[in-house]
């Protein structure tokens, strides 16, 4: 796990260090307090006082160099770093490295931060030691937050104001039970430095495009990972998943994409003979093909050489009811030139995380 978990890793800084590079930097330190949302009814006993902690965070602008930065309205990438105590116990505290980007908007006065990267906890399951905490079961965890500030900098020389509302989310997609998972919704309030003494002018090239298409393009792509079910120690297993769709892009920023895939979930084989043989009223036979087919449509944010890629399928060969028919996959994608792809993305049903999938893809 601990192997799967690095790599995941190295590729968010390979995300965020891989643009050209720039001319001007920032700093920012932030407080947040809040609360734990009640997600999952089942984590009552996980909620007490306010959770408090601190994110910073180093920010790369962009002047518009390039086109892609002139259309997304001259982003920041860069890195962030978090600690939060969970005011509890059980829960322990959590210190997270994460791969984010700023998106502007309203003269740059609102801010919208989006960070996925790794999450480290102190005080994990532990059947002996910790048996009540079902939230985290593994020491290490994906972590995704969400931050949505008013900013404002060179107030007094270099030193700037944000202030707003931040989403941190840990889960290790059932990497390994229990996986119930946390959301904190805090408010939080920050001081801002630029790096440099001034800003360069941002560049606007592009006065009027044509609209951009593409035709038809065929992907191929390969997912692969471990996971486990909610059964407790029942065992980490790979599966293995193959699609294939189609995409139009119908603009230099989006495409939309129609396909299907198939599953082979190898903890979910274990989890039918499991089943079986514990709850013989429901009458599951042994021998039920753990594997589903999928359709799904989707659509692919496209930012310079990576894209964020959201889609919602359904199971159209589905013998076992496992969670419902219904799925969803949210996740990045790194082009390594015009047709090959890495993709690290999440599967889930509603609220429940199914796996953490690594993909490589073709699309032609």
């Amino acid at each position: 796990m601990k192997q799967v978990l690095t790599y995941m890793l190295c590729f968010f800084f390979v995300v965020v260090f891989s643009q050209e590079k720039q001319t001007s930097s920032t700093i920012d330190v932030n407080y947040f307090s809040g609360n734990i949302a009640l997600h999952n009814n089942s984590i009552l006993h996980l909620i007490k006082g306010h959770p408090e902690g601190t994110i910073i965070s180093w920010n790369k602008k962009t002047y518009g160099n390039q086109d892609w930065e002139q259309r997304y309205n001259y982003p920041d990438y860069g890195v962030s770093f978090s600690y939060q105590n969970l005011k509890n116990n059980i829960l322990g505290n959590n210190y997270s490295l994460y791969g984010h980007y700023n998106f502007y908007f309203f003269k740059r006065n609102l801010m919208l931060r989006i960070g996925q990267g790794l999450a480290f906890t102190t005080n994990p399951y532990d059947k002996i030691n910790n048996h009540k905490n079902i939230a985290f079961g593994s020491k290490l965890m994906s972590s995704t937050y969400v931050m949505l500030n008013y900013k404002k900098e060179r107030i007094i020389d270099r030193f700037g104001l944000q202030a707003g509302l931040s989403l941190l989310h840990y889960s290790n997609a059932n990497i390994k039970a229990p996986n119930t998972s946390v959301n904190s919704i805090t408010l939080n309030v920050g001081v801002t430095y630029n790096l440099d003494e001034d800003d360069p002018e941002f560049l606007n090239t592009i006065i009027e495009e044509e609209k951009f298409t593409q035709p038809v393009k065929y992907n191929f792509v390969f997912r692969s990972g471990i996971n486990e079910s909610d059964i407790i120690d029942s065992g980490r297993f790979p599966f293995y998943i193959f699609s294939a769709y189609v995409d139009k892009r119908i603009s230099h920023k989006s495409a939309l994409q129609l396909g299907t895939e198939v599953f082979f979930s190898n903890f979910l084989k274990e989890f039918i003979a499991f089943e079986s043989v514990a709850f013989p009223q429901r009458n599951i036979d042994k021998d039920t093909d753990y594997k589903r087919v999928g359709m799904f449509v989707g659509h692919e944010l496209f930012i310079n050489k990576m894209s964020l890629v959201t889609q919602v399928g359904y199971y159209v060969y589905f013998p076992f009811d496992f969670e419902g028919r219904t799925y969803f996959r949210i996740g990045l994608k790194r082009y390594f030139d015009d047709k090959w792809f890495a993709a690290l993305t999440l599967k889930a049903h509603g609220a429940a995380a199914e796996a953490v999938e690594f993909g490589i893809g073709i699309r032609l």
